[in-house]
């Protein structure tokens, strides 16, 4: 397993079941740290859209609730699920709560946001729904600001090509 690879670590579903980014092997990811509270949360309707437009490809959406920007958490465990669910129908992977910023933030998003850890990119999230491509290979690629819709052209694009390279899993 690559050093430079998200399959590295192991994160939290809401349920407290630890699962290894492994599992998502061969897939292309966009990570988003989320929010209940944020004026961007209608983007969980947008990234639901695009999960189904690309439905049929090998394609997942994994979704870290952050308390991190503006208390704009307050939920926890399933009743982010909940929220989720019940306003925007989303059936995206959405784990537990974590620090996405600072000394607490999660070894995941330390790693997503420090290239001299990843090799790739240096962006640390300055607020809710930043969000990161990852290759079939568990490499970030790419990140998009907050204010970059999910249904935009330019995130399309990107996902479009990751799912179009060959893959070279190892």
């Amino acid at each position: 397993m690559s050093d430079n690879s998200i399959y590295q670590f192991t994160v939290k579903r809401i349920s407290g079941e630890e699962v290894s980014l492994s599992e998502f092997k061969g897939k292309v990811l966009l990570i988003v740290n989320t929010a209940s509270g944020c004026g961007f949360t209608p983007q969980y309707r947008e990234l639901e859209q695009l999960r189904k437009d690309f439905e049929s490809e090998d394609f997942e959406i994994l979704a870290f609730p952050s308390n991190d920007f503006g208390d704009q958490e307050p939920l926890q465990g399933s009743a982010i699920m909940k929220f989720c669910k019940i306003n925007f129908g989303i059936k995206f992977s959405v784990f537990d709560k974590i620090h996405v910023r600072g000394r607490h933030a999660h070894p995941l998003y330390k790693f997503l946001s420090d290239k001299t850890l990843n090799q790739h990119i240096r962006s640390k999230p300055k607020w809710n729904f930043h969000k990161y491509l990852v290759d079939r290979n568990g490499e970030v690629t790419d990140f998009f600001y907050p204010f970059t819709k999910p249904g935009s052209g330019r995130i399309r694009r990107r996902i479009t090509k990751l799912l179009h390279q060959s893959e070279s899993v190892s």
